[in-house]
């Protein structure tokens, strides 16, 4: 346990950004999650909705640096060649 009350804060701030971050993962996560499904059941017009839905959480996930650019970009490569492929 922290023993200097800068130390406390330092605990207390850890643990809110921690629960930030892992809301902001589970959210890009589950939209990858959905439109993934939605790819597989050939539902193209839900898919492109989803896959402006999964673009968004992931820029925002990418300026709160939880994923790295590079790795956005490169999720956003795959998921959009995903949809091209079955349209």
């Amino acid at each position: 346990m922290p023993i200097t009350k800068s130390a406390k804060k330092a605990l207390r701030q850890n643990k809110r950004r921690r629960l930030q971050n892992l809301k902001t993962t589970k959210k890009f996560k589950k939209a990858i999650h959905q439109y993934k499904k939605a790819v597989e059941a050939k539902k193209l017009e839900e898919a492109k909705r989803l896959l402006c839905l999964v673009y968004k959480n992931l820029d925002k996930a990418t300026k709160t640096n939880i994923i790295k650019r590079n790795k956005a970009s490169r999720l956003k490569s795959k998921l959009a060649k995903k949809l091209k492929v079955k349209s």
